[in-house]
């Protein structure tokens, strides 16, 4: 299973979001700090979830970390991020 297949399925799990994207922008980062052959190192994410609301940026930025701390410990090196709540 790819690296983006894993972070959807633990994202779906962990906040049911109603609106999921999970893209691979390695090939951007050739060639940059933590890009290695094959990629799977650098990820966008754009997320829209009710376990957001009532929740500041960083609040959610540390969930989603937590929720994917097994990708980082995998090799994941980069992760940005755009997160929010329904009606945002």
């Amino acid at each position: 299973m790819s690296a983006a297949a894993r972070m959807t399925q633990t994202l779906t799990e962990a906040f049911s979001p109603e609106h999921l994207e999970v893209r691979d922008d390695s090939e951007r980062h050739r060639g940059h700090g933590g890009w290695r052959e094959g990629g799977e190192t650098h990820f966008h994410l754009i997320m829209t979830a009710a376990a957001f609301a009532g929740q500041n940026r960083v609040a959610r930025q540390r969930a989603v970390n937590r929720a994917l701390q097994a990708e980082f410990d995998a090799g994941l090196h980069a992760l940005s991020m755009e997160l929010k709540a329904p009606g945002e």
